[in-house]
């Protein structure tokens, strides 16, 4: 009850006429963010410091937040009308986003995507409301074992859920992990795989390496083609989106697993990227659609990442607020601003700071209704691209994503990088390797070899560390279960049966 007296006090700071302007400004920036491919929300939200110093802290946070939100919602619109992820963690959402919008159901797909994120973001502020006081608790009991343990879970369900070739998920898997520990090792201090680029000595940039495996790599796909644009012309209808908005209770059950999945992620160092994948993996393996299996366009393709992705982003800031630790990219962005300002994250700040820390909280609750309406309202000119002709979009398309990879480090490196990866990734399509998989890896590889590092220090090199309290025992075992277990049954499915004498 004392949660809830604090945040209605919050709703008076927060619904005031200005910072409802903000809000709605900051979400229509973090928008525009969020369809641009690479530039992405940390991105954004550093960009956008500068020009809050004019601003008190609450408001300068509520607009950065709301910045932060909007560019959650944007990921998804080039996923699914394009097929270039606007946000790392947009990924999964154009396995099955794409295909329906190919199918001519652009409008169905993107408000699928748009209501799944706003159920995501919502479920995400009510859990930080509600955990905030027991979050400090909680975790404090991770460490680097069980760091390791939720990165290993993210991988064994990504390994034993794939719907494709074993060795092929594999494969990719083991690229991207060598991808991951290019560049200085911040436990060891070994410099692996540089090759004598001073370049790589930072490591490769995840955000290039999408930029040129699926925005590049996709342009050269549709070259090869024939110069066709693989969307389809359509007009947003109010009748289809409230068709589709009607047609969202229908599944309940994977936006609440999904939901689930992505507080977990996002309160524990998985992120928002691990979360959507996990979620799609989960949704695939339990999935009771006929005719219409995943990767072609079924609706829970779309529901189980977007979803995911969203509650995780909005859970990441519970840690980031009540510890002072970020989960996630985003949040470490979020959490410079407030030194910036002069607010030290952690504990304290909730008993030194009340009035600020809940009106940020209600302005995430108003923040992410005003994103829904907005995107809503603002498909017709996303939709409306798809009528350019190829000739035309294809070159703005490759401008956007080399400008989009060129600001990550400033180095013309990362533009034939990019644009290597590009080569790399219509590649592997043609032979049917998945990116899905390389791409987890990239995201989790380095956290995931600091955590067993660290573990392995810690233990003196046993792997019994792994498994020295309930915690981290579980997680174990839950990953192992996911790794083994489905594709124990995939194997007793293909067995044939004993012919009797």
């Amino acid at each position: 009850m004392e949660n809830f007296s604090l945040l209605m006090s919050g709703f008076g700071t927060a619904l005031t006429p200005f910072h409802i302007a903000l809000m709605v400004g900051g979400v229509l920036m973090g928008l525009v963010v969020g369809v641009l491919p690479g530039l992405g929300a940390p991105n954004g939200v550093s960009l956008m410091i500068p020009l809050t110093f004019s601003l008190d802290q609450t408001s300068a946070i509520i607009l950065l937040s709301s910045m932060y939100w909007g560019a959650l919602f944007g990921g998804s619109t080039t996923s699914i009308l394009f097929n270039i992820p606007g946000e790392p963690s947009s990924v999964a959402t154009t396995f099955d986003g794409y295909p329906i919008a190919q199918g001519g159901e652009a409008t169905r797909a993107l408000t699928l995507a748009f209501m799944s994120t706003g159920f995501g973001a919502l479920l995400g502020v009510v859990v930080i409301t509600l955990l905030a006081g027991w979050a400090t608790n909680f975790a404090l009991r991770f460490g680097a074992p069980e760091y390791f343990a939720v990165y290993f879970l993210a991988f064994a369900a990504f390994i034993g859920m794939g719907s494709g070739a074993p060795l092929k998920t594999l494969t990719s898997l083991a690229a991207g992990l060598l991808l991951s520990t290019v560049g200085m090792d911040s436990v060891t201090g070994v410099v692996p795989l540089t090759f004598g680029f001073s370049d790589l000595l930072s490591g490769v940039s995840f955000l290039v390496v999408v930029i040129g495996l699926f925005g590049l790599g996709e342009i050269l796909a549709t070259v090869q083609e024939g110069l066709r644009f693989r969307g389809v012309a359509s007009r947003i209808r109010l009748r289809d989106v409230l068709a589709t908005i009607a047609e969202v209770p229908r599944y309940w059950a994977t936006l609440l697993r999904s939901g689930a999945v992505g507080t977990w992620m996002g309160i524990t160092p998985g992120g928002p990227t691990a979360a959507s994948f996990m979620s799609y993996g989960i949704a695939r393996q339990a999935s009771r659609t006929v005719g219409r299996p995943f990767g072609t366009g079924p609706p829970e393709g779309i529901v189980a990442p977007e979803a995911a992705d969203h509650s995780a982003g909005t859970c990441a800031m519970l840690p980031m607020l009540a510890l002072g630790v970020p989960s996630s990219a985003n949040a470490a962005v979020m959490m410079g601003g407030l030194m910036i300002w002069g607010l030290t994250p952690g504990p304290m700040l909730f008993a030194t700071k009340p009035d600020f820390v809940w009106g940020l909280l209600a302005s995430m609750y108003v923040s992410n209704v005003v994103g829904v309406i907005l995107v809503l309202a603002t498909m017709s000119p996303f939709a409306a691209l798809l009528r350019i002709p190829f000739a035309i979009i294809g070159p703005i398309i490759v401008v956007i994503c080399l400008v989009g990879a060129y600001p990550v480090s400033g180095k013309d490196f990362d533009l034939w990088l990019a644009l290597v990866f590009g080569l790399v990734g219509h590649l592997l399509t043609r032979l049917d390797y998945p990116l899905a998989p390389l791409i987890l890896a990239m995201v989790l590889g380095h956290k995931a070899e600091n955590a067993f590092h660290q573990s392995m220090i810690l233990s003196d090199g046993s792997l019994s560390i792994f498994f020295s309290n309930p915690l981290v025992a579980t997680i174990m075992v839950v990953g192992l279960a996911l790794m083994v277990l489905p594709r124990l049954g995939i194997l007793r499915r293909r067995t044939p049966p004993e012919v009797v004498e």
